[in-house]
This record gives structure tokens, sequence and C-alpha cells, in this order.
């Protein structure tokens, strides 16, 4: 996990992290509600962000 950056040590953060945060934040955004447009179960909606959300914790723990 050395590559794993602590916001407490890189606060403030840098305009290119916000602007990182920003982008990923209106495209999930987007995604869920594309994804509510079209009828998806909001449960299922759910189960997916948090199973990718798993997969990068996993990702990051065992590097």
């Amino acid at each position: 996990m050395s590559n794993v950056t602590r916001l407490r040590h890189a606060l403030p953060m840098s305009s290119d992290i916000n602007a990182a945060v920003s982008a990923l934040d209106k495209a999930i955004a987007a995604a869920v509600d594309a994804s509510k447009e079209a009828g998806l179960p909001q449960g299922l909606i759910v189960s997916l962000l948090h199973g990718h959300a798993h997969a990068q914790t996993h990702e990051m723990v065992i590097e």
C-alpha cells in the first residue's frame, strides 16, 4: 500500500486532485441517474457500486 496517500498528509489538496475528485463524483452521479432512468433497481445500483469499492479496496490492500 505504498502508493496510498492519506488525505490528512496531502491537505490542502492540490487543484488537480480537487478536479479529479469532482470529475469522478460527477461521472458517478451521472451513471447512477442514467441507471435509474433505465429502470435498474436501486438495490442493484448500490450492489454494483459496493462491489467496485470492495474490489478497489482489495487491490490497495494486496499490493
